[in-house]
């Protein structure tokens, strides 16, 4: 056995964490190009192995394309990988992009290109997409929601923010650097990044932060698309609006995600704040496509990501080019992954899992002593109608179909490439205004170690890369499995009924199926959970219970489910449950990367979750003979039940 994955036994009633990781953690390096290493990476790490392999051998013809997509995405593959041409190029191709931003000279200018400023994908001070109405998902609705800021979220901008502090004066250097490699001067580049800068301190104070943006109740907001007309001054919204989904009349109304953003917009879009905005457009479009080009290009456009995940280094030339066209023919790849390396007959196992699993937790909902008949019934409807997605979608989305790429001998260049498709995915998205949603259309790819829950669609998602070690193996036992794999699936099914999941019907709908009563006595559980995890210190930080309370809640009704589960199986070993469930979680990081997730991750850090959620289930107290004294000892009262 592996030295690494020993459990030291003298450790579990005091620290479950690293009773189980601790001689992992001893020995566990950071690769120089990562921000950290664990479970999760080492399945991504893994998987990028084997594509990266079989990518090479479908460019030197080892491997037949088995379909047209995947022929096409042969011919991008090549040109990505084809660094000698990208040397010989350096920065010409993005220099039509940049050209189209330098010639801006007024609103009304941008006004005339909105249309293809909206389908290039190009940088612009308010973004609008298509989704299902939440509380209509069989159409799809017009949404507004706020750009990006320059920071990772709002709470960088707060006075005296340390992080703040140490890496604007990185991203400015970068900014600087970038833009004197495409041919500005020393003078000309510190005034751009200035004004840039400017502009993006006018947005942070009206954006939501990621706390604000966590509460989904908030996010639903129905307003006359002429309101929103209105502002968003000197540009024709409602002209470009009706172009891009392709009707005769305007839509008569919009979700706006962000209200007090497009209050603000008026002042951000007058003449006075032309020039910055100009500036902020140019280094937006700059840093998008710096990955493209050539190999100093993509070392100098990496400088901030590396600062705020703290990675050592760049990777290789040959991952990134692999990322870079994998990420264009996400599906594609993910499809050919799919079925070359899990197959039809996985698919239908891991599908009655997931079944299973629902039937357990349809038990637990049943079984429940806080519920309402009539809000259990409903509980149990919704899981009823709950949409399942495993390994890989059945077919490529006809999306990809129309990519086809124009080669270096074309006289094309990656980075146009690119924007013919983005111009055809958001051209795509836009065509799908008021009309019927597909509810089972897969988003994610299936060599994406993840999985997730989609509150609209009342679907939940396996991709076939999570279902391996240490989440899923024949080679590890029912409970083995069921403390990790098992634990993901009713951690998404939990995401139906958390604090955001369960303000949803069984179609999707924002729609209220609680009794008063019930959803009083929710909200008293919720802030129980909030209050477990609240302050709790992590790398010279604190855990911010409301931005992760959906998760967490999640977490605690999937690792308790999935026990139930794994207590049916006539082999239960509960240890082995346990310490698995541990060692999915099983992460090291780096102290940049831990403190960037503390600002912006929905989700506890990982070492807390494989910590603290078994302790809020009495077996694992009976489990381990643990007792007041031990440090993994919770009172009885302090153990929060929620699923």
């Amino acid at each position: 056995m592996d030295k690494t994955n020993e459990i030291n036994e003298s450790l579990v009633k005091d620290d479950l964490y690293q009773a189980v990781n601790g001689n992992w953690l001893k020995t566990a390096k950071i690769p120089a190009d990562h921000s950290s290493t664990g479970g999760f990476m080492d399945l991504v790490d893994q998987i990028e192995k084997t594509l990266i392999h079989d990518s090479n051998d479908l460019k030197n013809g080892k491997i037949a394309p088995k379909n047209k997509e995947m022929a096409e995405y042969k011919k991008f593959y090549t040109m990505t990988t084809n660094f000698k041409k990208r040397e010989a190029d350096g920065s010409k191709p993005l220099m039509p992009l940049l050209k189209k931003v330098q010639d801006l000279k007024s609103l009304s200018d941008l006004n005339h290109q909105l249309r293809d400023w909206i389908l290039d994908g190009f940088p612009l001070p308010f973004a609008l997409y298509i989704e299902a109405d939440e509380k209509n998902t069989k159409l799809n609705a017009l949404y507004a929601t706020a750009p990006s800021l320059f920071m990772p979220d709002k709470t960088y901008y707060s006075k005296n923010n340390q992080s703040y502090q140490k890496l604007m004066p990185i991203l400015v250097k970068m900014l600087n650097q970038l833009l004197v490699m495409v041919g500005y001067s020393k003078e000309q580049a510190q005034t751009i990044v200035a004004k840039a800068k400017a502009y993006d301190q006018l947005i942070a104070p009206h954006v939501k932060s990621a706390e604000e943006s966590a509460d989904e109740k908030k996010n639903y907001n129905p307003q006359k698309f002429s309101d929103l007309d209105d502002a968003v001054p000197g540009l024709d919204l409602a002209k470009v609006v009706t172009d891009l989904i392709g009707q005769n009349e305007t839509p008569k109304r919009v979700i706006n995600n962000q209200p007090k953003y497009y209050e603000a917009l008026k002042d951000l879009l007058s003449p006075d704040h032309f020039d910055e905005m100009k500036a902020w457009m140019l280094v937006g479009v700059l840093t998008s496509y710096t990955g493209d080009l050539s190999e100093e290009f993509r070392q100098a456009g990496s400088l901030f990501s590396r600062a705020l995940s703290g990675k050592k280094q760049t990777s290789s030339k040959e991952k990134a080019a692999y990322y870079l066209a994998e990420d264009a023919f996400d599906q594609v790849v993910g499809d050919y992954y799919g079925h070359k390396y899990f197959g039809e007959k996985a698919k239908a196992d891991v599908h009655q899992m997931v079944v299973n699993m629902i039937n357990v937790y349809k038990k637990r909902l049943t079984d429940n002593d806080w519920l309402s008949d009539s809000t259990r019934k409903q509980a149990i409807n919704k899981l009823n109608h709950l949409g399942i997605q495993v390994g890989y979608p059945d077919k490529i989305d006809p999306l990809f179909a129309k990519f086809h790429v124009e080669t270096f001998e074309d006289g094309a260049s990656i980075v146009s490439n690119e924007v013919k498709f983005t111009r055809i995915a958001v051209q795509d998205i836009f065509s799908k205004w008021n009309r019927p949603v597909d509810r089972m259309r897969w988003e994610m790819p299936a060599n994406m170690v993840n999985a997730y829950y989609h509150p609209f669609k009342n679907i939940i998602v396996f991709p076939a890369a999570i279902l391996q070690k240490p989440f899923y193996s024949l080679d590890q036992s029912s409970s083995e499995n069921y403390g990790g794999i098992g634990a993901v699936m009713a951690h998404e099914i939990s995401h139906s009924f958390d604090n955001n999941g369960s303000l949803f019907d069984e179609y999707g709908n924002l729609h209220n199926w609680w009794t008063k009563e019930d959803h009083e006595h929710f909200e008293k559980l919720t802030d129980q959970m909030i209050k477990e995890f609240d302050g709790m210190p992590f790398a010279g930080g604190k855990v911010n219970g409301k931005l992760t309370v959906s998760e967490n809640i999640a977490d605690d009704g999937g690792l308790s489910c999935a026990e139930e589960a794994a207590k049916s199986e006539n082999n239960v070993d509960l240890r082995a449950f346990f310490f698995n469930w541990a060692r999915v979680w099983r992460t090291k990081s780096t102290e940049a990367f831990k403190q960037l997730l503390l600002s912006i991750d929905v989700h506890a850090p990982s070492e807390l979750r494989g910590q603290i959620q078994p302790q809020n289930l009495d077996d694992f107290f009976k489990t381990f003979d643990i007792k007041p004294g031990d440090g993994m000892y919770r009172k009885p009262a302090d153990r929060v039940k929620i699923w």
